[in-house]
C-alpha cells in the first residue's frame, strides 16, 4: 500500500508539473527516482507487452508493462492534472509572482540534482550542458505562433507536448503555448471534465491519442540515449534545465495578450525583467509592479527544500 500511496504522489505532482507552461513532469519524475523506469515502461508498450500477452495472459501482459507500477503512477497523474488545471491556474492567475518564485527554487535544484548524476565531467559535457541550456532558452523567449483547432493538428499537438513532458527542463504545456494551443486545449480539458460534452471529449480523445503516440516513439528514442551515451543525455538535460529558468523567472514585463471567446484576457508573451526594473513598469497585466522580494526569496528557497525533502524520500524508497 505503501508502495502505491507514494507512487501516486509523484504521479500527482507530474500531473500538477504539466499543466504549469515552464515546469515539466520529466523533471518531478527525475527528482522523485522514476525517470529510468518510466521510460522502460512507455517503451515496454508494443513488442514486450504483447509477447508477455501471448506467453501468460493478462498476468503476463501485466508484468511486461510494470502494471503496479503504471496504475498507482497514472492515478496520481490524473488526480494531478485535475488538481493543476482548476487550483494551480487559479493560484498563478493570483499570485503570479510567488508561485513562479517556488518553481524557479524547485528548478534550480533540480539542475544540480541531474547533473550530480554525470560519473565523468569533460569538455563535451560541458558543451553539451550549453547546447541544451541554449535551446531551452531559445524555446523560452520565442514568439507563440497562431493556434489550430483542426483535429489533425491537436493530434500532433499532443505528440510533441507529450515528447517534452519526457524531458526534464522542456514543459509540455509551455510547449503547447508556442505552437498557439494551450489557451485551447486546457479549457477544452476543464469544459470535457465539467461538462462530457461529445465535441469536448471528441478533442480530448484526439489530443490523448496524440500523447499516446508521441510517447512510444520518443520514449524509445530517450531509453536508447540513455543505455548508450547516458552521461552526454543527463549534461543536455541539465542543460535544459538551466535554459528554461529564464520562463519561470518571477519578474516577467508582459508584451503582448489576448482575450479569449470568454471575454477572459491572457498572457501570450512576456519578457524576464529585474526586480528594479519590474517596480517601475506603469502597466503590467496580471503581475502587476510590486515586486514582493522577500516573498519571492521565501517561496524560492521552499522549492529548494521541497526538491531536498522528495530526493531523500526517493532514495530511502530505493532502499527500502
Amino acid at each position: 500500500m505503501r508502495f502505491h500511496l507514494l507512487n501516486a504522489a509523484k504521479g500527482a505532482a507530474m500531473g500538477m508539473a504539466e499543466v504549469v507552461p515552464g515546469v515539466s513532469g520529466g523533471t518531478i519524475a527525475f527528482i522523485t527516482g522514476i525517470y529510468e523506469r518510466l521510460l522502460n515502461v512507455i517503451k515496454s508498450i508494443g513488442p514486450v507487452a504483447l509477447k508477455g500477452w501471448k506467453e501468460d495472459g493478462i498476468k503476463g501482459l501485466w508484468k511486461a508493462v510494470d502494471g503496479n507500477f503504471v496504475l498507482s503512477l497514472l492515478s496520481g497523474m490524473l488526480v494531478g492534472i485535475v488538481i493543476g488545471v482548476f487550483l494551480i491556474t487559479h493560484l498563478l492567475e493570483t499570485y503570479p509572482l510567488l508561485v513562479w518564485s517556488y518553481f524557479f527554487g524547485l528548478i534550480i535544484v533540480s539542475a544540480l540534482i541531474v547533473g550530480k548524476e554525470i560519473s565523468h565531467w569533460d569538455g563535451k559535457k560541458i558543451m553539451a550542458i550549453a547546447l541544451g541550456a541554449a535551446v531551452a532558452y531559445y524555446i523560452t523567449v520565442a514568439v507563440p505562433a497562431p493556434g489550430n483547432p483542426a483535429l489533425w493538428f491537436v493530434f500532433i499537438s499532443g505528440m510533441i507536448a507529450v515528447s517534452a513532458l519526457l524531458l526534464p527542463g522542456i514543459s509540455g504545456s509551455f510547449i503547447l503555448l508556442l505552437m498557439g494551443m494551450y489557451s485551447y486545449i486546457i479549457p477544452t480539458v476543464k469544459e470535457a471534465l465539467k461538462t462530457f460534452e461529445l465535441d469536448k471529449l471528441i478533442i480530448l480523445a484526439v489530443f490523448g491519442g496524440g500523447m499516446l503516440t508521441g510517447m512510444i516513439i520518443f520514449s524509445r528514442v530517450l531509453s536508447w540515449t540513455f543505455k548508450n551515451y547516458k552521461d552526454t543525455t543527463l549534461a543536455i538535460l541539465t542543460g535544459f534545465l538551466i535554459g528554461s529558468l529564464n520562463k519561470i523567472w518571477p519578474w516577467q514585463e508582459v508584451l503582448e495578450t489576448m482575450t479569449k471567446e470568454s471575454g477572459e484576457t491572457v498572457v501570450v508573451f512576456s519578457k524576464s525583467v529585474l526586480p528594479t526594473t519590474f517596480s517601475g513598469l506603469e502597466s503590467n497585466f496580471l503581475y502587476g509592479n510590486e515586486p514582493q522580494v522577500i516573498g519571492c526569496i521565501v517561496l524560492m528557497i521552499l522549492g529548494f527544500a521541497t526538491v531536498f525533502v522528495t530526493e531523500r524520500m526517493a532514495n530511502k524508497s530505493d532502499q527500502a
